[in-house]
């Protein structure tokens, strides 16, 4: 009894206590404004909307889930990268036969529906392709510069996006693009290299704007140039944009929002446009303390990397804040009419169940190298004395 008390009471002094408390502010303070955006969807007699109640639901198992992997030596999951690999990229080529898209680009294999819920793989893929690539950047480390190492990173890497792009998902292919460059970036990867990409991409812009976007894709990046063209493409971002600008400093409170309370006002106000529903309500001083809260969690997980003792865990860390951090910005960006709207949801605070269980997984990925590198005796669930046939591939 004694022992169990002893490895509860270490497993609370060792945990990242902070960066815990950060995440489950920012996922409650989400789930508020989402039960705002829907509550008039909420059935007749309830005060609560399904949206709601996913995402609290699926922020509650997250947290559960990120203190179980926390208690994970992150050596063990290391080793089972092979395993990640092949299941994401099996999860990917099954949502290309029985995968589902939204009703406004049905051509779009980018959901699951697992019996009356819908899971979007490249949320998962997202946290395997940080573990993974951060593995192979480990194991090239030193030859990191070498030209068949470059090779070997850029084909890793253009696995999971080409697989997200033939999915029709565009979006989520640039998070990991910047996932994989921030990654290498901390990897020691030379700049020249970096700058050689740019010039590669700029020269190559043409033809992806011919050959990669459709249409629709099309339209959105000109509807920010020639709205009076596109009325339609534009519309859910103007209606967006003036809601935040009608919240004003303090905002028009929460629930009382005029276009947020109105059904269907803003498309997609719980989802992609979250962000407009905090301007309008609780305004900028609202909109601000988002910024710093998802801030406050994009920092606290670079401090993580910056205190690794083992160096293993350093890329990986900066890999899990780039991709919140970029989800961030693009999300902010579609809704200040900055950017072109792309699909991707603002962390913690978007409704969603497999985005938000998602990012816990990368959360406790974080928590599990928080505790590893503290100076204490690891509480580790792994069979040490099994070898990993896996270990040496």
């Amino acid at each position: 009894m004694k022992t169990v008390l002893r490895s509860i009471k270490n497993f609370i002094k060792e945990t990242d206590k902070i960066l815990l408390i950060l995440c489950i502010a920012a996922s409650a303070f989400g789930s508020v404004c989402v039960l705002s955006a829907t509550l008039w969807t909420a059935p007749e007699g309830s005060r609560f909307s399904r949206d709601f109640i996913v995402m609290a639901a699926a922020a509650s198992a997250g947290v559960i889930i990120a203190l179980i992997i926390s208690m994970i030596d992150y050596e063990f999951i290391f080793k089972l990268w092979p395993l990640i690999a092949v299941f994401c990229v099996g999860i990917m080529i099954i949502t290309f036969f029985f995968g589902v898209g939204p009703q406004e680009r049905p051509d779009a294999k980018t959901w699951l529906k697992i019996g009356g819920l819908f899971f979007q793989p490249s949320e998962i893929v997202k946290i395997g392709f940080i573990i993974t690539f951060g593995v192979h950047i480990e194991k090239l480390k030193n030859n990191i510069n070498h030209p068949l190492s470059i090779v070997q990173l850029a084909v890793h890497a253009a696995v999971p996006v080409l697989l997200v792009i033939k999915s029709g998902d565009m979006g989520s292919s640039l998070v990991f693009m910047i996932i994989a460059v921030i990654m290498l970036f901390m990897g020691g990867l030379h700049w020249g290299y970096f700058a050689a990409g740019i010039i590669s991409l700029v020269a190559a812009a043409p033809l992806a704007w011919i050959f990669l976007f459709d249409n629709i894709q099309k339209e959105r990046f000109l509807a920010l140039i020639y709205p009076d063209l596109y009325p339609d493409i534009i519309y859910q971002q103007e209606r967006g944009m003036t809601a935040i600008g009608s919240g004003g400093l303090t905002g028009q409170g929460l629930f009382n929002g005029t276009l947020t309370q109105q059904p269907n006002a803003i498309p997609e106000s719980e989802n992609d446009m979250i962000f407009s529903v905090v301007g309008e309500e609780l305004g900028l001083v609202g909109c601000i303390l988002v910024l710093l809260l998802l801030t406050s969690i994009v920092l606290r997980i670079i401090m993580t990397g910056r205190h690794d003792r083992s160096g293993k865990t350093k890329v990986m860390c900066y890999g899990v804040a780039a991709m919140i951090a970029g989800q961030v910005i693009i999300n902010v960006g579609m809704c200040l009419m900055l950017l072109p709207v792309i699909g991707i949801t603002l962390p913690f605070f978007s409704a969603g169940g497999s985005s938000n269980i998602s990012i816990y997984f990368a959360i406790g990925l974080i928590l599990s190298f928080y505790r590893y590198n503290q100076q204490r005796e690891v509480i580790d669930v792994s069979q040490s004395n099994i070898e990993n046939p896996f270990l040496d591939i």
